[in-house]
């Protein structure tokens, strides 16, 4: 961890109340790795104000292909799933079969407006669990950890934050659960504009929080290319503050931000985001994407069934590439197995 990324976290208020997050080193065995992470939730108009009721989980079925579209090349995503995820039988019937068959792993993913107890205002601000009082945010983070292990048969160790909303208290809420991974990170981005956390100074490499071998943290994996690339904090800023400059700074190759997701990036890019994170000597690359796009009409980035076709080639190019530069899929299990072992 640079000293940028540690006082980077220091900023984050509550976030390390003891000692500086430690950097993972990864054993040589390790080699380099990828992890293929789903936030699965229900559908909603990302577009309209949170609310409770009104959601749909119509792209449950749709798990299921792209589980098989995974194993035909050896990967085990890990399935952040939600509460609505939780209340549908479908998912359940789903998850339960692909965990017990070790093809799968399931976290916890909080949506604070659709999971109980309901005390709190539903708006923004409170979209953002890290934002809730630190008992409401911990009940809520209980029911959905019990409802996990009642419906599927297994207590979720790993955890991410709905709209990676984690907040002062969340670390420690976490450890307290027996939380081992949390992956509420996503490295390069600012919520704060939105009232929620800044991350624009924080990498894409795990850590473990203050610095002891208990809480894991997987950032979800962001790289800047361009001319300004190891000197990106001032204009980091404007492209948060100002979408505009994003397509600005790309085009003119100054600055690109480029997270490992198909949801808005194309497959050129993000080959090239892959590239660059190894030749800094990147060992873990972790990719994500909502579960509403794997049907068409329920999020921006699949509109049409032409839009999902596309989905899944942006998938087929990115695995061979990888498979062709040797980065090789991990699990969460053996990824926690070895960033054990290296601290060891």
């Amino acid at each position: 961890m640079t000293p940028s990324e540690e006082s980077a976290l220091r900023e984050l208020p509550g976030l390390l109340p003891h000692k500086l997050g430690q950097s993972v080193k990864w054993p040589e065995a390790f080699g380099r790795r990828f992890m293929i992470t789903v936030d699965t939730e229900e559908e909603f108009d990302w577009e309209s104000p949170f609310e409770r009721s009104g959601h749909t989980t119509v792209t449950v079925p749709k798990l299921e292909r792209f589980q098989q579209f995974a194993e035909k090349f050896g990967i085990k995503p890990v399935y952040f799933i939600d509460y609505s995820i939780i209340e549908s039988d479908e998912a359940v019937a789903f998850l339960k079969r692909a965990v017990s068959a070790g093809i799968a792993t399931v976290g916890a993913h909080l949506h604070p407006w659709v999971t109980p107890p309901f005390e709190e205002q539903v708006n923004n601000y409170n979209s953002f669990a890290g934002n809730l009082p630190v008992e409401l945010e911990e009940r809520k983070l209980v029911a959905l950890r019990d409802a996990i292990a009642e419906k599927i048969g297994v207590l979720p160790t790993a955890y991410r934050a709905g709209r990676y909303g984690i907040g002062p208290q969340t670390v420690e809420i976490l450890q307290r659960l027996g939380f081992e991974i949390d992956s509420s990170i996503r490295s390069r981005f600012d919520y704060s504009s939105a009232s929620g956390p800044d991350f624009t100074k924080i990498g894409s490499e795990p850590f473990w929080w203050h610095g002891e071998n208990q809480l894991l943290e997987v950032p979800l994996t962001t790289v800047y290319s361009g001319m300004f690339r190891k000197q990106p904090n001032f204009l980091a800023k404007i492209m948060n503050r100002y979408p505009v400059a994003n397509a600005v700074f790309a085009r003119s190759k100054i600055l690109d931000r480029i997270p490992l997701t198909p949801e808005g990036v194309s497959a050129r890019e993000t080959k090239e985001a892959i590239d660059v994170a190894l030749d800094d000597g990147v060992r873990l690359l972790v990719f994500s994407f909502h579960s509403p796009s794997l049907s068409a009409g329920h999020t921006p980035y699949v509109r049409t069934s032409e839009d999902l076709n596309q989905f899944y080639d942006w998938w087929r190019d990115i695995i061979n590439h990888l498979t062709q530069i040797g980065v090789m899929p991990v699990d969460m299990e053996d990824l926690l197995l070895s960033a054990k072992q290296a601290i060891a």
